[in-house]
């Protein structure tokens, strides 16, 4: 018996790797492989000693580990967690979770190993930048690479327009099956700049979707927003590293803008067929940004010329060609109700513990007695727009 019931097939738009210390670095050409920092877990519920234990073993959990891991049956997303969970960073194991889990498709995100590929600041040499990244991209594609079920996610840093280009070739002859992009401002361009044009152009002509994720941008508020005088702030894991709660409540304006002003800069209008998703950065921001992209050019196109391109309400582009993740604890259903049953996509973020122990139960409780139909494009249909290489034959 699996986790996910077999009445439906679910398609999970967010899972990870938990990377160990090497992973990228034993992927790199020589010339970067000492500059490039190992991952670390400082700012995660793991611990060193974890850690060190898996690297002494030769970089696999011990088979009593995995024997338990797998006598978990169905219960195995609610236990099985971060660098313990079975497949968490060995590519046999996972296609075992698989199994477990009964996912139809799983998008497989890095966890740690972004830092040197999406590092904000411009002084990270550019030779390093996309270095980090085709190390990246290769330790992804061989990960992924011995089941079809897995589908890897690449990262493409857009600092550089003409190494960007040469990096998403690479990603995709290596075979992942979407380019994960910084959701900040391009190096010193919006995204909708006519020279990031034929890069869009590019994932368009080889279906390859784009995609946001938390951690594509730095997690945390401006230093000063946090001097109040007061005690410093805890973040959920007890620390003060990760996400803290004056971080969630801003956590959407990144995604929201990066989205908006592709749209306004008429990146979806000249590039119907593009595709793209926002993931783990939640999706109660959703229906108002719709509502108010739609309003915005409606008003601002008598006096905006820049504005004449776009020809289809700003709604119809969303929902044609974006798709959003809720967190477990949104109300996904009210969403639907808010704006369009086609703009939501279900996903279970394994072996994380912001995943919670039952995320189909969990969205099962907020979509209440809507249809099965719509059921059907949240678990299935929405992802299948987005990535309609993933379809089972």
């Amino acid at each position: 018996m699996t986790y996910a019931p077999g009445s439906r097939a679910f398609y999970d738009a967010d899972s990870h790797i938990m990377e160990l210390p090497n992973f990228i670095i034993d992927y790199a050409d020589d010339e970067f492989k000492d500059q490039i920092p190992p991952v670390n877990y400082k700012a995660s519920l793991v611990t060193d000693e974890e850690v060190e234990e898996i690297v002494a073993n030769g970089g696999k959990h011990s088979e009593a580990h995995v024997a338990e891991q797998i006598a978990l049956g169905d219960e195995l997303i609610a236990r099985s967690k971060e660098i313990q969970a079975l497949g968490a960073f060995n590519r046999s194991d996972r296609s075992i979770a698989m199994d477990l889990l009964g996912f139809t498709r799983q998008l497989v995100f890095a966890t740690h190993s972004v830092v040197t590929p999406f590092h904000p600041s411009s002084k990270v040499h550019p030779e390093l930048r996309y270095g980090a990244t085709r190390a990246h991209n290769r330790a992804m594609a061989d990960f992924c690479s011995e089941d079809g079920r897995l589908m890897g996610v690449g990262v493409i840093p857009l600092h550089v327009p003409e190494l960007a280009m040469i990096e998403l070739e690479f990603a995709i002859k290596a075979g992942l099956k979407a380019m994960w992009i910084p959701h900040y401002a391009s190096g010193d361009r919006s995204p909708g700049h006519v020279d990031l044009d034929p890069f869009w152009t590019r994932l368009v002509d080889a279906g390859v979707p784009f995609v946001m994720h938390i951690g594509g941008s730095p997690l945390q508020l401006d230093k000063r927003w946090n001097n109040n005088g007061q005690p410093p702030s805890r973040d959920w894991m007890g620390g003060g590293e990760n996400v803290r709660a004056k971080d969630m409540v801003v956590m959407h304006q990144g995604p929201e803008t990066f989205i908006s002003m592709m749209l306004l800069d008429g990146v979806f209008e000249r590039h119907p067929d593009l595709r793209g998703a926002s993931v783990e950065l939640g999706a109660g921001w959703v229906p108002e940004m719709v509502e108010r992209l739609d309003w915005v050019v409606k008003s601002w196109s008598r006096v905006d010329k820049n504005l004449s391109i776009i020809k289809r309400k700003p709604s119809q582009q969303i929902a044609e060609q974006m798709a959003f993740t809720p967190f477990v604890f949104e109300n996904v259903g009210r969403f639907i109700d808010q704006s369009n049953p086609d703009l939501y996509l279900f996903s279970s973020d394994y072996p994380h513990v912001e995943g919670g122990k039952d995320p189909i139960g969990r969205f099962e409780s907020s979509l209440g007695d809507r249809s099965d139909e719509i059921r059907t494009k949240f678990y299935q249909e929405n992802f299948l727009r987005i990535f309609p290489d993933a379809r089972v034959v």
